[in-house]
C-alpha cells in the first residue's frame, strides 16, 4: 500500500512537471460552454445551514457566469472527489487535503484560494478535550488504551492528515494501538461528542471552533483547546481542467473581485464572505498545495520506516524527494 502510495506522489509531480517543459503543451479540443455547473460543498456541519451560508455566493456566481450553478452536497471528501472524477460537478470548494486528491485523481485545477475575515490565508488543526478534564496534550500522548478519541474524514487535513504529521508521528505513537477507542467523524459531531462527554478528546480546527462558538456557543464552551498545529494552507476553489476556458476565466474573475465592488452590491458582497467566515478569495494555482503534499509524503515515509520493509522505505524516501520540489505552477495560470 505505501508503496502504490509512494509512487503515487512521485508522479503527480512528475506529470504535471512535464506538462510545464519541452514541447509546447497541446491543447485539448475546446470544450462547449456548459448550461449549468455543478458546484460541490461538503457537509462541515449540516446541510441546511451549510446551503445557507452558501446559496448567496453561488446565486452571485450564476449571474456573474450566465448559466445556473447549482449546490452538490457531501457528507465526506470521498464523495466530493468521485463526483468532480466522473464529472457529476465542475467546480467546487475544498479543504486542502482533498483539492489535492482532486488535482491528483478527478482532473481538477485550483483557481483561488480562501481569505479569512482577518485576512490569513491558512488555520491550524487543533486538539481538544471538555473544559472540566484534567487532559492536556502530555496526558493524551500518554496513551494506554484508556481514551476514546475522535478522528476527521481519512482525507481531512485539519482532522487526520496534519494530526498524524505534526502531534502523533514525532511521538511515535499510532492513535488506533494508543487509544481504546477511535471513531471518525466530522469536526461538529467530534465537537458535540467532546462536549457530551462521549469522547475524551478529538481532531478540530480554528475554522470549526470560531462556527461552534458562533453557532453552538454552549457546546463550544464545554471544550478547551490543548494542542493547536503549525499554520496550514486554506481551503481551496477547484475547477475541472476541461471546463471551457471563456467559463474558466469567468470563474476565477468572480473569485478574485468577490466583495470588492462599489456601493450597495459591495456590501452585499462582503455580508455573504463574513457569513462564511471569509475576507474574500485571491488567485492561486496547484503549487499552492505544495505544502500538503509534502505531509503527505513526510507521512508515507514515517509509515514506511515504522514497517521496515526496505523496498517501501525506498519508494517513500523516492516520493518525499520528490514532493520537496513542490507542484508546479500550471502554465497560463494566475500566480498565487
Amino acid at each position: 500500500m505505501i508503496t502504490k502510495r509512494a509512487f503515487a506522489l512521485a508522479g503527480l509531480v512528475a506529470a504535471l512537471s512535464l506538462a510545464g517543459c519541452g514541447k509546447p503543451e497541446q491543447k485539448p479540443a475546446a470544450t462547449a460552454a456548459p448550461q449549468a455547473i455543478n458546484f460541490s460543498i461538503q457537509n462541515t456541519e449540516t446541510q441546511q445551514s451549510v446551503a445557507a451560508l452558501w446559496q448567496p455566493l453561488l446565486d452571485d456566481l450564476s449571474k456573474a457566469l450566465g448559466v445556473p450553478v447549482k449546490p452538490f452536497f457531501a457528507s465526506n471528501y470521498s464523495a466530493l472527489i468521485e463526483a468532480m472524477r466522473f464529472n457529476q460537478v465542475q467546480a467546487g470548494w475544498f479543504s486542502a487535503l482533498p483539492a489535492l486528491e482532486a488535482v491528483r485523481r478527478a482532473g481538477g485545477e485550483v483557481a483561488a484560494r480562501t481569505v479569512d475575515v482577518d485576512g490569513l490565508d491558512s488555520y491550524n488543526s487543533m486538539l481538544i478535550a471538555r473544559a472540566d478534564s484534567k487532559l492536556d496534550a502530555d496526558s493524551v500522548a500518554k496513551c494506554g488504551k484508556t481514551l476514546s478519541f475522535g478522528m476527521g474524514d481519512a482525507k481531512s487535513l485539519s482532522g487526520t492528515l496534519a494530526p498524524l504529521t505534526f502531534y502523533f508521528t514525532p511521538r511515535g505513537i499510532d492513535p488506533n494501538t494508543c487509544f481504546k477507542a477511535v471513531r471518525s467523524a466530522n469536526h461538529q459531531n467530534n465537537l458535540f461528542a467532546v462536549a457530551n462527554g462521549v469522547l475524551d478528546a478529538s481532531t478540530m480546527n480554528s475554522v470549526g471552533m470560531t462556527f461552534a462558538r458562533r453557532e453552538q456557543p454552549e457546546a463550544a464552551k464545554k471544550v478547551k483547546v490543548i494542542w493547536t498545529s503549525p499554520a496550514l494552507p486554506e481551503s481551496a476553489f477547484v475547477l475541472k481542467s476541461d471546463m471551457d476556458p471563456a467559463m474558466k476565466a469567468k470563474f476565477r474573475a468572480f473569485l478574485t473581485s468577490y466583495g470588492k465592488a462599489p456601493g450597495a452590491e459591495g456590501e452585499h458582497q462582503r455580508m455573504v464572505l463574513k457569513g462564511l467566515n471569509y475576507s474574500g478569495f485571491r488567485a492561486a494555482d496547484d503549487s499552492y498545495l505544495s505544502p500538503v503534499l509534502q505531509m503527505e509524503a513526510a507521512q508515507e515515509l514515517a509509515e514506511a520506516k515504522r514497517g521496515k520493509d526496505a523496498s517501501k522505505i525506498a519508494a517513500a524516501q523516492a516520493a518525499y524527494d520528490v514532493a520537496q520540489k513542490g507542484l508546479p505552477s500550471r502554465a497560463g495560470a494566475a500566480a498565487p
